[in-house]
């Protein structure tokens, strides 16, 4: 009886290492968006970030690309900022938006880097993921469409949401 479960098991973990949620596609519906720059503490108008594969391909490492542009996963404990302690902001490693500030960062255990929340929910956008044979909400970056991780409701307070990121979608400015 449990053999018949050991191959879509080793299937389905095969899969979460590949690929953690819905590739991002060529973005449809508004050219401009409201994006909020904590230094100048405004939300302004910005075009949406909209480039070809083979341009992606060009900017970011094999990784990055399998990570941010193709929403794969990342090893756990094994990725550059899960246990990451300094003062300053993460942005988008792809189009440079703010995501999270270091102030909302916590040690979630999991080893991936987790935040209870983001800079703006403007510059995030939430995405039904079916993935995996379950319900998850992945996140994207709001400007470029990047797969940054997934969010989950087991956070500490104040939002008890725990945005599970992946060290690759994002790049860290010490403060």
């Amino acid at each position: 009886m449990t053999s018949r479960w050991v191959l879509p098991l080793l299937f389905v973990a095969a899969v979460g290492m590949a690929c953690g949620g819905n590739p991002p596609q060529k973005a449809a519906g508004p050219s401009k968006i409201k994006i909020y720059d904590p230094r100048t503490k405004e939300t302004t108008m910005v075009d949406k970030v909209i480039k070809s594969e083979e341009e992606w391909k060009k900017e970011l490492t094999p990784e990055e690309y399998r990570i941010a542009r193709q929403a794969g996963t990342e090893r756990a404990f094994a990725n550059a900022y899960w246990d990451n302690h300094d003062k300053g902001m993460y942005y988008c490693k792809c189009c440079g938006t703010a995501l999270f500030a270091s102030d909302t960062k916590f040690d979630s255990g999991t080893g991936w880097p987790s935040f209870f929340d983001a800079v703006s929910k403007d510059n995030v956008k939430l995405v039904s993921d079916h993935s995996l044979m379950m319900e998850r909400i992945e996140v994207r970056c709001a400007k470029c469409d990047a797969h940054l991780g997934h969010l989950f409701d087991d956070g500490p307070k104040p939002t008890g949401q725990r945005y599970c990121m992946n060290s690759a979608s994002m790049q860290f400015k010490k403060q």
